[in-house]
């Protein structure tokens, strides 16, 4: 049986999860998604509009929130529904798991790569933030946990744009890809997004396509391909991203990019990449590099969330291609000087 694709959905309170799903699921493409939901004080989706297919194929998680404490549910839903699914009693294509308005992804992304059964039947997607124009910047200020969704978003969708100004968006998009470069941005109005924006994003595939968006390495006001000294160690050509004064808002979830034309040495590169994720994984949300290695022809793509880690051999560099690693890390007040320092120290 091939894998189940998973994709996780979350975003605060009011951010217009429900609609989105509701749109998704009323659509007519022919796609058949089992849903996993959390009643967390937030409104659940219309059993109305559910229950059409066959109650079994939602969980409801009635004791909280799926997403911390009690991980163990998630997996026995999902272990549940892939068992129904092998023996035939449930027919469904891909998973959809709603998040509460204040849950981390982190943890329910890791399931999908600690758990072994999960893993041999489900393939996780993406991780998809929606962002209320209205309330953002205030949750953004107040709230972590806000933070922390943009900072693990494959995709981001900004919802209610219609009920503020045009500036406001556009301030709100800027202080986003500071927070997370890699994630597309896309305006939605009351849910309507085209699937192909949801769905088979692949953005946990180790693939050669690292997504940082082009805007966020422009020389222009906001961007950090700048040559000026600006007071932090980094190599030669860095980006540097801690400047406070582009911008408001100084979050605690920020990203940066290492860039370097010259190969990395596996075992040096392995040593501090250990000690680091030993010491700050945690707090390293996602992080995400095609990297050029000393010893092989090939790219090798790398990738993690929090602690777990992966790499993976890519095509060869091409004959014309010039060879250099980029790799960004997004994570909450990591200290940008020790991991470009380190990655520096770990290049031959």
């Amino acid at each position: 049986m091939s894998l189940i694709p998973a994709t996780i959905l979350t975003g605060f309170l009011g951010s217009g999860k429900t609609t989105l799903l509701k749109r998704v699921l009323s659509e007519a493409h022919g796609q058949k998604i089992a849903i996993i939901e959390n009643e967390f004080g937030e409104e659940n989706i219309d059993n109305d509009i559910l229950v059409t297919d066959s109650k079994e194929q939602i969980i409801q998680m009635s004791n909280g929130c799926i997403c911390c404490t009690i991980r163990e549910d998630l997996r026995e839903a999902l272990q549940l529904l892939a068992a129904k699914k092998r023996k035939g009693l449930l027919d469904f294509d891909r998973v959809v798991i709603e998040t509460t308005g204040v849950a981390d992804p982190g943890p329910v992304a890791q399931t999908f790569f600690m758990d072994d059964e999960i893993a041999e039947s489900y393939l996780l997607d993406s991780i998809l933030t929606l962002v209320d124009a209205k309330h953002a910047n205030q949750q953004l200020d107040a709230r972590q946990e806000a933070r922390r969704q943009v900072g693990f978003a494959d995709q981001i969708f900004i919802s209610k744009a219609d009920l503020v100004e045009a500036g406001e968006v556009d301030s709100l998009i800027q202080r986003l890809k500071h927070m997370n470069p890699r994630a597309p941005i896309k305006t939605v109005h009351f849910g309507e997004v085209p699937l192909s924006d949801v769905f088979d994003l692949r953005g946990f595939n180790l693939n050669t396509k690292l997504d940082i968006d082009p805007d966020f390495l422009k020389e222009d006001g906001h961007g950090h391909e700048h040559a000026h000294d600006c007071g932090h160690a980094h190599a030669p050509g860095e980006t540097c991203q801690d400047q406070g004064h582009h911008h408001a808002h100084d979050d605690d979830v920020k990203s940066f990019v290492f860039r370097s034309d010259r190969a990395f040495d596996p075992a040096k590169l392995e040593d501090f990449l250990g000690a680091v994720v030993n010491i700050y994984g945690p707090r390293m949300l996602r992080y995400k590099g095609v990297l050029f290695m000393k010893g092989t022809d090939r790219k090798v793509i790398f990738q993690g969330v929090h602690q777990l880690m992966g790499s993976d051999l890519g095509p060869e560099w091409g004959k014309d291609e010039k060879r250099c690693s980029r790799m960004v890390f997004i994570g909450i007040d990591l200290p940008q000087d020790i991991f470009l320092q380190g990655m520096e120290q770990s290049l031959v």
